[in-house]
């Protein structure tokens, strides 16, 4: 086994260069540029002689250099209109998480899906800011106008949770519609028979599949969804206490309710806080997405744990493999990941 790199005398006094990781590596320069923007067909021995050497001397590649010497900027674009910031927080970390690992940084830009100028916003940020991909969350994900344009910059992309065009793009997601199954059965089998729904925005194709989910589930057990029992919701606080009065303004009340998204359900059991309805004595309430609220509020919110972070991990993941010229972040090449179901207090047995 080769022994480690030794440290040169003052090694990081003053800013290490390229020439002095190659120097103490033992290695060329070219060497280490390829480990450097993490480059396949590097022996594992090489690479981590020359990652220890670069630690040593606490190199850090110089990005305008990288970027003007070769094809790259080693950026990577994040483009999202989603109201949850604790999604979108999520979705930056994950891909900040894995664009460090290979020196890469992350440009996360807000679009307003409605804006009338979407299509000339996009294409001037690709124009002037050159990146080495995108990543595109719901609801840009599944608009045409923004696919085209993107497409049109020659730009690779990645989707995270698409509903339109499967295929045409690479893409990571969960089974939204198994996860919304399962919490649909989990109520089942807690003996709630009257259960009523919250719908996401209509916007997310994530909204149709988990809605598609919980029909399954209760036609499976042999109920028809009641229509009154079902409210529009939009991913927000707000539309979850809209939904919460139109709900329990009648005279049946469901004795579960599923939102289809976290935010949904706390605008939900505010609701009930205010009204004198008490969770999960008089409803039981679930969730989706297990976001840092679901243990803030009380009761505790049973929901579905969606791996935001590693969806855009695993979106940067593949955009940086197609940057490396590995056989992966191409049309067609789809990643998925597992969900979990959470069980805490807001739901219990009827």
């Amino acid at each position: 086994m080769a022994q480690p790199p030794k440290a040169l005398p003052n090694a990081a006094s003053a800013v290490s260069t390229i020439n002095d990781v190659a120097r103490l590596a033992g290695v060329s320069i070219k060497t280490v540029s390829r480990v450097m923007n993490d480059e396949p067909n590097v022996r594992d021995e090489t690479r981590a002689k020359v990652k220890e050497a670069a630690n040593l001397l606490h190199y850090r590649p110089n990005l305008l250099a990288r970027s003007l010497a070769g094809a790259r900027s080693f950026m990577i674009g994040l483009l999202y209109d989603n109201p949850s910031q604790s999604y979108v927080y999520d979705l930056q970390m994950g891909a900040i998480r894995r664009c460090r690992q290979s020196g890469y940084h992350v440009m996360a830009e807000p679009q307003d899906a409605h804006a009338p100028d979407l299509e000339r916003a996009i294409g001037g940020l690709l124009a002037t800011i050159r990146l080495d991909g995108v990543i595109l969350t719901p609801p840009l994900c599944d608009m045409a106008v923004v696919l085209q344009t993107i497409e049109a910059a020659g730009v690779p992309y990645v989707r995270v949770a698409p509903f339109l065009y499967p295929g045409r793009s690479a893409a990571v997601r969960m089974d939204d519609a198994k996860a919304a199954f399962d919490m649909t059965r989990h109520l089942l089998d807690l003996g709630h028979r009257d259960i009523g729904f919250i719908l996401g925005h209509p916007e997310h194709g994530a909204s149709h599949l988990r809605y598609e989910g919980y029909v399954k589930a209760m036609r499976d057990a042999g109920m028809e969804p009641r229509a009154e029992w079902v409210k529009q919701g939009y991913f927000s606080f707000e539309s979850g206490i809209d939904a919460a009065r139109s709900l329990f303004a009648g005279a049946e009340r469901p004795t579960a309710v599923f939102a289809s998204n976290d935010s949904m359900a706390f605008g939900m059991i505010a609701h009930c806080h205010q009204t004198g309805i008490r969770v999960p004595d008089d409803v039981s309430v679930v969730g989706f997405d297990d976001t840092p609220g679901a243990l803030l509020v009380w009761p505790h919110l049973t929901t579905i744990r969606q791996p935001i972070e590693d969806l855009a991990h695993q979106a940067a993941d593949m955009l940086l493999a197609r940057a490396n010229g590995e056989d992966a972040g191409h049309p067609g090449d789809t990643r998925l990941l597992p969900f979990e179901l959470i069980p805490r207090q807001s739901a219990q047995k009827l």
